[in-house]
């Protein structure tokens, strides 16, 4: 067993991500751009709001002078 993946034939989740887009490299670049954009949209709209309640943002250690 190689450490480098793609040795061994293995590529990954990316790999196969680009293997199954459509198109050319070009075409390929600008789906995998708006996937990207599309992730972290719903990441900052979604995700993050629900979950900063259960985040210890609030919990500061730091005594006041």
């Amino acid at each position: 067993m190689s450490l480098v993946p793609w040795r061994d034939g293995r590529d990954g989740m990316y790999g196969w991500i680009w293997r199954h887009l459509p198109g050319n490299a070009w075409v390929r670049a600008l789906i995998s751009l708006a996937l990207v954009v599309a992730v972290v949209y719903v990441l900052f709209q979604y995700v993050f709001p629900w979950a900063e309640p259960l985040l210890p943002f609030g919990d500061v250690t730091v005594e006041g002078q």
